[in-house]
């Protein structure tokens, strides 16, 4: 996954992603052969010279200044992520040599993870997870049922059929997940192991290859998420992703539900619910039995 192939994929997509009408520029639907801006036009909007911007896409510009990444990225109107992304795979310095080393939780979060009331779970480098409390793993993905290497948010909503099943909205949080993995690209360029996960979700699986060819990138933080939960049912909860400070490759997100609605009664006996030491299968069987 060289940085220049994946940044010359980014800005073409990117390019061809505006509208010209938008930008002042005649639409000339009859003579324009691709969607978006030629390149000619992006470099006049930036400021740079044809041959220069072509360079840049081509992945064959050294060194490229901070001007130069302000003025197209100002151009191609990216938002805070994109631009983060652009810059994150055009500095040299960027450039990962060796891998990373693997990452640890804290016994310190892990006692975190298991006091706060609320689901939640630490995902670090490649969108992995690293930890969870017990309301996190019965949430949706049951994460201790999966082996480490596969405990993957990426291959957990491609790979796992369960996945739509236990989403509702699949589709959108699926978009969501494939930015925020670009993001995390961004951050490790030239990452083997990064470059085998992309590799192995791009051949087992299709909506991947499609999502993955947009070109979108997000760090998604905080929002409103819907799961199918096999126990308690449907479920409408709030999540925050809070950046580690020793270690901002990881992050801790908590899911929690508005006070006094259908899904805090949910969460509240799906907490009871783990909490019983009866056998799953035995409360099931009292349940179907109960008038």
């Amino acid at each position: 996954m060289a940085d220049a192939e994946t940044l010359g994929a980014f800005l073409k997509a990117r390019r061809a992603a505006l509208d010209p009408e938008d930008l002042g520029l005649p639409a000339g639907l009859n003579q324009r052969r691709v969607a978006g801006l030629r390149r000619e036009e992006l470099a006049q909007l930036a400021g740079i010279s044809v041959d220069y911007y072509t360079r840049l896409e081509q992945g064959r510009a050294r060194n490229v200044s901070e001007p130069i990444l302000e003025a197209v990225s100002r151009a191609l109107r990216l938002t805070a992520d994109e631009d983060a992304y652009l810059r994150n795979l055009a500095a040299p310095k960027r450039k990962r040599v060796t891998p990373p080393k693997a990452q640890r939780v804290r016994p310190e979060l892990q006692r975190l993870l298991d006091v706060i009331g609320v689901p939640a779970f630490v995902f670090g480098r490649y969108m992995d997870v690293l930890a969870w409390n017990p309301l996190g793993g019965a949430l949706a993905f049951d994460f201790g049922a999966y082996p480490p290497v596969e405990r993957n948010i990426g291959k957990m909503f491609f790979l796992d059929e369960r996945a739509r099943d236990l989403h509702p909205e699949w589709e959108s949080v699926a978009k969501e997940v494939v930015a925020n993995l670009r993001a995390e690209v961004g951050k490790h360029p030239n990452d083997p192991h990064m470059a085998q996960i992309i590799g192995e979700l791009s051949v087992q699986s299709a909506d991947f290859r499609k999502m993955w060819a947009r070109q979108s990138v997000q760090e998604k933080a905080f929002g409103l998420k819907h799961m199918r939960n096999p126990i308690v049912g449907d479920l409408g909860l709030h999540y925050e992703t809070l950046r580690l400070p020793g270690d901002p490759d990881q992050g801790l997100v908590t899911y929690t539900a508005e006070a006094g609605s259908e899904s805090e009664r949910a969460l509240a006996l799906l907490a009871s619910w783990i909490a019983d030491p009866t056998p799953r299968n035995a409360r099931s069987e009292e349940a179907r039995l109960e008038p």
